[in-house]
């Protein structure tokens, strides 16, 4: 807990948590610094406190003194921070610092830990009260502490808030209007997890929330710290587990943000070259300075302590752990030992997920993270950087540029199907179809889908099928569950009114039906991250673009059968090797006339035939649909076809 020091009656952080914030290991700054309302000498006012160690001076202003810097000039202490107690002040309030430079330049700069802001384009702080909320999320929580997150389905919706769906004025929804609607929407489509993209206060909508300036600030453009809280809490009564996307590997460079805050690189590096971030126009955060570590690792922590967050997918791994990534500097960058690696940001990233993990050993961590760096989901005492989860942007890199192709091409380019299950079980792996592959030109899903109407569809089905059959966890950017032609639209809501068209509301029948199998069937789940729980039947069918996998659980006999083609053709009598004696039965098919496919289906059960086929003792004999993913089951007592699969 941060603690308070009085000298002379007036409160001042401590001397202990000063120094624990220059180490880089006050995990709770945000109780040291910014703006708190608190009694002083039993008169109840604002403590404002801000680090900005190279200022001539730092004066708080408001309408409250008109904007003056005269009227209410801080302190500064020996370490670097300002501090000032103003009486009467309370919630509500605006304020921004007035911070002079060096050089005498004067600047209005937001709290860098403002619990709330100033609805755009205004850019002013408000002191804010977070401890009001009344959350009724305690079972949830409990539960969270427990729950075996490894071998569980996890469903990830990627959401951005205000296209999700809009007002006919063309108004954001409020947070606690989306927890009337997107919540039961989640759930009903069989999501686990809706991953929000930043809600972090952010001036520019364009940006997505990817360019922060207010890291502690909810955004004012969908209500209150309240409001956001009610959404949150909504998810986790109705078991929803909710993951905020995070930008700790750089900010934007408006005038009122965190860039040059004291009149000097303060987040970001002295060194310009270090500091620029060319390709997003922004600065990149300094990991050498402890200052810049606490105040980030604080952060995540924030979110997880006021707002019950789950999880955290941590933005552009990449870019922080190579200092050349993305990054069209004139010379490259090197390190002490003269290699491309930010060791800085190793370290913060590997303190960071102790520190998370330490005091919450159920969230999730995950990292966007595009490299072959090894061992980024493995602990740091054996090395790794420490997430628990990494998604899988080679897997989908490959398979995306594989159904882009004409299906006349696929023969040439199968091993863009199968490469990934050479590491797949390297690292805890998140299959993504994000926002980034449905935007600039891109197309979404269906669109990249080759073929006319009907193939485009039947594509996506199989794409669908083919994401929920390969180990890994999943995530979903909205819309692709509709079929939503044209890519992401940030401006506007999601196409909804193509659910009046068959087409696209077969293909949503298809999405829920689908995911409501992938979560009763523990085969496809259950041993999601290690090797037993996945076996190839046929890899290398070329010519036929087919290929065969065992999907199995954890219990003896808890398997199915995966058979994906990816050409236009039916393939009847089709063997495939299975590896016990019996009868199968199709348990799911893509190509199922209720989802607008063709109808070659495998409707009545199947007897092995004893001839060893594909290394395996016995042999069925199939129908293949086209453009189709067909999974087949052994009937056993309790299992039979309509019989429900789930199992551990």
């Amino acid at each position: 807990m941060v603690g308070i020091m009085k000298l002379n009656n007036r409160q001042y952080p401590s001397d202990f948590d000063v120094y624990l914030f220059h180490e880089g290991t006050l995990f709770e700054s945000y109780k040291m610094l910014g703006a708190h309302i608190l009694y002083e000498n039993n008169i109840q006012g604002v403590r404002f406190a801000v680090w900005a160690p190279h200022a001539r001076q730092v004066s708080v202003v408001g309408i409250f003194n008109k904007w003056n810097g005269t009227r209410h000039p801080m302190e500064r202490l020996d370490s670097g921070i300002w501090v000032l107690f103003i009486p009467e002040l309370s919630h509500g309030d605006i304020y921004k610092y007035e911070v002079i430079g060096p050089d005498g330049r004067k600047e209005l700069k937001a709290d860098p830990y403002a619990f709330y802001s100033e609805l755009r384009p205004a850019t002013a702080s408000i002191i804010y009260n977070l401890n009001t909320f009344e959350w009724q999320d305690q079972k949830w929580m409990a539960q969270r502490i427990k729950k075996d997150i490894y071998h569980k389905p996890m469903m990830i919706y990627e959401v951005h808030l205000a296209s999700w769906k809009q007002k006919e004025d063309g108004e954001f929804y409020s947070y606690q209007e989306l927890a009337d609607e997107l919540v039961d929407y989640a759930i009903d489509n069989g999501f686990t997890h809706i991953e929000l993209m930043p809600v972090m206060e952010h001036p520019y909508d364009g940006s997505w929330g990817y360019q922060i300036t207010g890291y502690y600030s909810a955004s004012s453009r969908y209500g209150t710290p309240e409001q956001l809280m009610y959404l949150i809490d909504q998810c986790h009564q109705k078991g929803l587990g909710v993951i905020l996307d995070w930008v700790p590997a750089h900010f934007c460079k408006d005038a009122h943000g965190l860039g040059r805050f004291d009149g000097t690189p303060l987040f970001e590096s002295v060194d310009p070259l270090r500091a620029e971030r060319p390709i997003w126009g922004t600065y990149s955060f300094d990991y050498s300075k402890p200052e810049v570590v606490s105040f980030l690792i604080s952060n995540a922590m924030f979110w997880m302590d006021f707002y019950h967050v789950d999880g955290i997918r941590v933005d552009a791994v990449s870019s922080m752990i190579y200092l050349n990534h993305d990054n069209p500097l004139p010379v490259k960058l090197k390190n002490q030992f003269g290699g491309e690696e930010n060791l800085e940001a190793i370290e913060f990233l590997k303190k960071l997920n102790e520190t998370i993990f330490r005091k919450y050993p159920g969230a999730l961590m995950m990292a966007e993270e595009a490299t072959e760096w090894p061992l980024v989901t493995s602990p740091t005492s054996t090395g790794g950087l420490g997430f628990n989860y990494k998604w899988n942007m080679g897997w989908s890199n490959d398979v995306l540029k594989y159904m882009r192709l004409d299906v006349g091409e696929r023969p040439k380019h199968h091993h863009l199907l199968t490469f990934s299950f050479l590491y797949a079980f390297s690292e805890n792996f998140v299959l993504p179809f994000s926002h980034d592959e449905m935007v600039h030109g891109k197309r979404s899903l269906l669109n990249k889908m080759p073929g006319d109407y009907w193939q485009k569809f039947a594509n996506l089905r199989l794409l669908f099928g083919y994401l929920f059959a390969h180990p890994g966890k999943k995530l979903l950017f909205m819309g692709s569950e509709i079929g939503q032609f044209d890519e992401w639209k940030y401006q506007q809501e999601m196409d909804w009114m193509l659910l009046d068209f068959e087409a696209h509301s077969n293909f949503y029948r298809y999405y829920k039906e689908l995911n409501k199998f992938y979560q009763e069937t523990s085969a496809l789940w259950r041993l999601d991250h290690e090797q037993t729980g996945f076996h190839w039947i046929d890899a290398d069918n070329t010519e036929q673009s087919v290929i065969t996998f065992m999907r199995r659980g954890k219990r003896k006999g808890d398997y199915c059968i995966v058979v994906c083609n990816f050409s236009a053709d039916v393939y009847h009598n089709y063997q495939i090797g299975v590896p016990s004696n019996g009868n199968y039965f199709e348990a799911f098919n893509s190509d199922a006339t209720s989802f607008g496919g063709s109808g070659q289906l495998n409707s009545a059960p199947i007897h092995t035939s004893k001839i060893p086929h594909n290394n395996q003792p016995y042999c069925l004999e199939i129908t293949v649909p086209p453009l189709g993913i067909a999974i087949f089951m052994k009937e056993t007592k309790t299992r039979k076809r309509g019989v429900s699969t789930n199992g551990i």
